[in-house]
């Protein structure tokens, strides 16, 4: 196989794709780094009375976010990295991806220190809700090529274990930590125990960008040894635009979730696949279908009941299919196997979320919108949990089972 690689051809072609995808969904006038970085909230926000009604019913020590990414550049020592053309000013797609991404996250571009930066700014984030509310910070292994060798051009940035598990050391009442372990690597099954042991309660792939076939017979010795240490696979379906790295779209379908099912794993689909297309790999002519729509028929398949979930991470952005909005709130048969995550920083790129397409889908009272928006300009993280639960379809809104994530992860 011919190494992937992020080549400047494609550098260009997947962050021109990346940008015209995150610019078609400005409102008129709107800017791609409107400010959500406005300080803390408010005492007469952080007293209003649909912030406290977001949390009516759920047992804050039970309210995991179950997608946060953690990133850095390595300038604490972290071990982090993030791809060289992002700060080559000939590649301005990729320049405009790494300013939109520490945007959302309220670090300066003349930050000292964008590792720290970046975490204090959650940690600040975290102190507006109640004690016992938990994000599990996302590790991200390389690409790695057939063999198991890492290929550094074809990664758009890189968070180690270790440094996932030392941040999330720093604030276990605050954090958890998810390992991210390619399963092409040599020592991959080491590296699975070691994080199991040091307190990884997870494990998170992105395929396209990380070169895994989830079919892949390699993979085999991987879902067997996480299927018997009990950690769930929390896998990215569906296109990606944040992270093309090795740029492996077709390892994004859905319908290849089967295969670790079929080990005995419990998988997670981030994002409920809801971004993109995908071959419909159950038809002889394998006709192009909505991701969403291949996460829903798997999902309806009897026997992945008890193994099967979806985070609800980044579903409601704006460039996400009406009908998946629909579906996902309708379906309450599937909300014991929703979870909730926000997909931080992704909350805090303005165009990202446009509450008007939401009220005129019917699913968010537009007297609510002021609010949520002027929540959102102090704390993302909070306007995602205010916003997945104000969402009604015909008058029902997700289940507080969504917002229970821990026992996913940990015993009750």
């Amino acid at each position: 196989m011919t190494e992937p690689r992020l080549t400047r051809r494609h550098l260009l072609c997947c962050g021109a794709a990346a940008v015209a995808g995150l610019f078609t969904s400005l409102d008129a006038g709107a800017s791609p780094f409107r400010a959500t970085c406005a300080g803390a909230l408010p005492p007469e926000l952080a007293r209003h009375e649909l912030v406290a009604r977001s949390f009516d019913g759920l047992d804050a020590h039970a309210l995991w976010d179950v997608h946060t990414h953690l990133l850095g550049t390595g300038d604490s020592g972290s071990g982090c990295t993030i791809h060289p053309a992002m700060n080559q000013w000939w590649r301005p797609t990729e320049v405009l991806r790494k300013r939109m991404i520490l945007g959302a996250a309220c670090v300066a571009a003349d930050a000292p220190s964008v590792d720290r930066a970046y975490v204090d700014r959650l940690r600040t984030l975290a102190a507006d809700f109640p004690a016992g509310a938990r994000w599990l910070l996302f590790a991200f292994d390389r690409a790695h090529d057939d063999a198991g060798l890492a290929l550094p051009d074809s990664t758009t940035f890189h968070v180690p274990d270790a440094y996932a598990e030392k941040i999330s050391s720093t604030a276990p009442e605050r954090f958890g930590w998810v390992a991210s372990i390619h399963p092409y690597r040599e020592d991959a099954l080491v590296r699975l125990d070691a994080a199991r042991a040091a307190g990884a309660v997870a494990v998170k792939w992105l395929p396209s960008a990380m070169n895994i076939d989830l079919a892949s017979p390699r993979c085999g010795a991987f879902y067997d040894r996480l299927a018997q240490s009990g950690m769930p696979l929390i896998v990215h379906c569906g296109e990606e635009q944040a992270a093309p790295g090795a740029g492996r779209h077709d390892f994004g379908n859905p319908l290849l979730v089967r295969v670790p099912l079929s080990r005995g794993v419990r998988v997670i689909v981030a994002h409920c696949a809801t971004l993109g297309e995908a071959d419909d790999l159950d038809q002889p002519r394998r006709p192009r279908r909505l991701a969403f729509e291949l996460f829903a028929r798997i999902m309806d398949e009897r026997e992945h009941e008890g193994r099967l979930f979806g985070d609800i991470s980044a579903v409601f952005q704006a460039n996400r299919p009406e009908s998946a909005w629909h579906e996902l709130l309708a379906r309450q048969d599937w909300h014991p196997r929703l979870l909730h995550g926000s997909d931080y920083p992704l909350p805090g790129v303005g165009p990202l979320y446009r509450l008007g397409k939401l009220v005129r889908a019917g699913l968010l009272d537009a007297a609510l919108v002021p609010t949520l928006e002027a929540v959102r300009g102090h704390n993302p993280l909070l306007f995602d949990l205010m916003l997945k639960r104000a969402l009604r379809e015909r008058g029902q809104g997700f289940d507080a089972r969504v917002f229970a994530t821990r026992a996913m992860f940990a015993p009750p």
